[in-house]
């Protein structure tokens, strides 16, 4: 077992189109439901409300329409909510202009996005000009015990259209200088899917470390036995080795980051709970630089690493969700998990 605290664990709770003004009150309501039930203090829960309202209209009035994903995180002895907006539209030439109080494109007051910088414990917009937005709030339940961050570590899960449950799961952990990374796609859709995949989470959380991927995928292989069965894939980023090394089966995808370019990891054919007829580890450079995607076929692969705008720079969740907006279809769900080497 590793001896670091375990990082706090974050839940996509719901996802909610925002297409039109008045779904930035649907999106408040969900909000202050989601605090609510995590014991957030009746004030801190209204000033959630006013920030997520915030986000919401922005995304329809800047950003031409859009989502916003809520997220429960939780710590060991602490509660906060995530809002996460994405939107298609023009970007922003100068995000911390916007930021400031009295700027505005739409005629307004321009006290939108400083209000969400007040409200929140964490605050992180990439907008690209031409691009698009991903915006990231996080809101503490007690501002005095801010819920710990993982810098080096995120993922994100959004399930079909139509579906509240999502088929795709994933897991972060963390050894020293090493971090194990679990990608789940559950058979199917719904929650059979997500009844495997969370078995599948089930079997690796809060286990001795494997001794390499494959061990971990024989365990998945194993406990997956009696579902629908699922596609996995294990990495473990070994910095202090410079080495990834991967093991997986069925259609995950894996990928190297490094620079401008992308080195694609090799997966096994096979369902992990049904059949497997052959599991290998494969080893792959890692550069101190690198950034390490896995991800489900609820992505295209098509996604280039050759960007200008700085994006593989930034948080692997504001990876993340770049990605998903890029590359995400919405008629399968979608899973990734984004990490860099621990320092």
């Amino acid at each position: 077992m590793t001896g670091q605290a375990a990082p706090a664990v974050a839940e996509d709770t719901q996802w909610l189109r925002v297409d039109d003004p008045s779904a930035a009150g649907a999106v408040r309501r969900a909000a202050e439901r989601l605090a609510t039930t995590l014991a957030f203090p009746e004030r801190r829960v209204g000033e959630l409300g006013v920030a997520a309202t915030e986000i919401a209209t922005n995304v329809v009035r800047h950003g031409g329409g859009g989502a916003v994903l809520l997220r429960s995180v939780r710590g060991a002895e602490s509660t906060a909510v995530e809002v996460l907006a994405l939107d298609r539209g023009p970007g922003m030439l100068d995000v911390g202009a916007a930021g400031r109080d009295g700027h505005t494109t739409a005629g307004t007051l321009g006290i939108g996005l400083g209000a969400i910088a007040r409200l929140a414990d964490a605050l992180d917009i990439f907008s690209p000009v031409g691009v698009g937005t991903v915006l990231v709030a996080r809101f503490d339940a007690d501002r005095r015990r801010p819920v710990p961050d993982d810098p080096t570590a995120a993922g994100l899960t959004r399930p079909i259209t139509g579906e509240t449950a999502c088929g795709d799961a994933y897991l972060i952990r963390h050894d020293g200088a090493r971090t194990l990374l679990l990608m789940c796609d559950g058979l199917g859709h719904g929650p059979v899917a997500a009844a495997a995949s969370q078995r599948a989470i089930a079997a690796l959380r809060g286990q001795p470390w494997p001794a390499d991927p494959q061990q971990a995928v024989a365990t998945l292989h194993g406990a997956l036995a009696g579902t629908r069965g699922a596609a996995v894939a294990v990495a473990e980023l070994d910095a202090d080795a410079g080495v990834l090394r991967f093991c997986g089966v069925g259609n995950i995808a894996g990928a190297v980051v490094s620079g401008d370019g992308k080195r694609g990891a090799v997966s096994m054919p096979g369902v992990a709970g049904v059949r497997i007829r052959t599991m290998r580890v494969f080893e792959y450079p890692l550069p101190a630089d690198a950034v390490v995607v896995l991800h489900s076929d609820g992505l295209t692969g098509r996604w280039s690493p050759a960007r200008t705008d700085g994006l593989f720079s930034r948080s692997p969740l504001v990876v993340a969700a770049a990605l998903l907006a890029e590359a995400g279809i919405r008629h399968d769900d979608a899973g990734i998990v984004v990490a860099r080497p621990l320092p």
